[in-house]
């Protein structure tokens, strides 16, 4: 086991993952891994189809082929790790791998969060404003939104995992997780980590409560404007150019927010269900949510179909 004091900086961390039910490795091993294959597929033939078909050259493409190559980004920072674990005894990571993985999965996961909203922006003009859409939606307005949405999750990851290894590491390196989750790596620090929860208070502001508030806003008007239109096959219409997006809404906000909602101190050690819970449901957030992603968007999107079928028939 790798310790450390304040004297002696912590050289690496063991991660525990399943470690305590040794039987399920196996069966989580293969499972994670089709669901992993699954997302690299579902996700590079959606940015293959946004990138190559012109009829999926819009701003509502474009933002999805940013959210498939954001959940390969996610889930290669960490699955490997978690089938790694799976098949060695000693399911050691060293501080600064670490931090590279902390770093691209918190990076990643704000990215998101920035994301959608702008994507609720997108169908918010599309169904409220139809006729100026191609002028307030225009190139040089979204992918500036998406380039910002990339430099936000980003800086938000570099402030948080410096402010989260830059603790002192003493006794017990162990991380109780699958991964380097911030959180779970919290709990080892033999510091005061009040600046951690004060900045982690803030981002959750930013990146959680803000952008949700800005998504329920774009449907209050989504829905207000939908219900207006006098036929029912225009509702209809209308309604399914946004209901993907707000399913892949509910299920990553949903997730997110149960995780990351209320920071919690190195001392909140809590009951070993609740800390499989934490796991489970990390696990839920990590592998399943971007596995789900393209079979959302895709189930009846007619466009999706048909450019798929015409990248595999070219």
């Amino acid at each position: 086991m790798v310790r450390s004091n304040e004297t002696s900086p912590v050289m690496g961390f063991i991660l525990l993952g399943l470690s305590a039910h040794p039987k399920l490795e196996k069966t989580f091993f293969v499972l994670i891994l089709l669901m992993y294959l699954v997302i690299l597929l579902g996700n590079g033939v959606l940015i293959l189809v946004t990138l190559f078909d012109s009829h999926l050259h819009t701003p509502m493409y474009f933002f999805l082929g940013n959210l498939s190559f954001l959940d390969i980004c996610y889930t290669t920072s960490s699955v490997p790790l978690i089938l790694d674990s799976f098949l060695t005894l000693r399911k050691t990571i060293s501080f600064s791998a670490c931090a590279v993985q902390m770093f691209l999965s918190f990076a990643m996961g704000a990215t998101e969060c920035v994301l959608l909203s702008m994507m609720a922006f997108d169908r918010y003009v599309a169904i409220c404003n139809p006729l100026r859409y191609p002028m307030v939606m225009s190139k040089a307005v979204y992918v500036p939104m998406a380039a910002g949405s990339w430099a936000a999750g980003i800086t938000n990851s570099v402030v948080q995992t410096s402010l989260a290894m830059r603790l002192p590491f003493c006794g017990d390196n162990i991380i109780n997780h699958f991964t380097c989750e911030i959180l779970a790596v919290l709990k080892l620090a033999c510091a005061d980590i009040s600046i951690n929860v004060i900045s982690m208070v803030v981002a959750n502001m930013i990146f959680l409560a803000i952008p949700v508030l800005f998504i329920f806003v774009s449907y209050v008007f989504i829905i207000a404007t939908i219900l207006r239109i006098p036929s029912a096959e225009g509702r209809k219409k209308a309604f399914s150019t946004c209901s993907a997006h707000l399913t892949v809404v509910v299920v990553f906000y949903g997730t997110i927010l149960f995780m990351y909602g209320k920071p919690k101190s190195k001392d909140a050690l809590g009951a070993e269900k609740q800390d499989l819970a934490d796991k489970l449901i990390s696990l839920f957030y990590g592998v399943v949510t971007p596995m789900l992603n393209p079979i959302i968007y895709s189930l009846r999107n007619k466009d999706v179909k048909a450019a798929v079928r015409n990248l595999v028939t070219n």
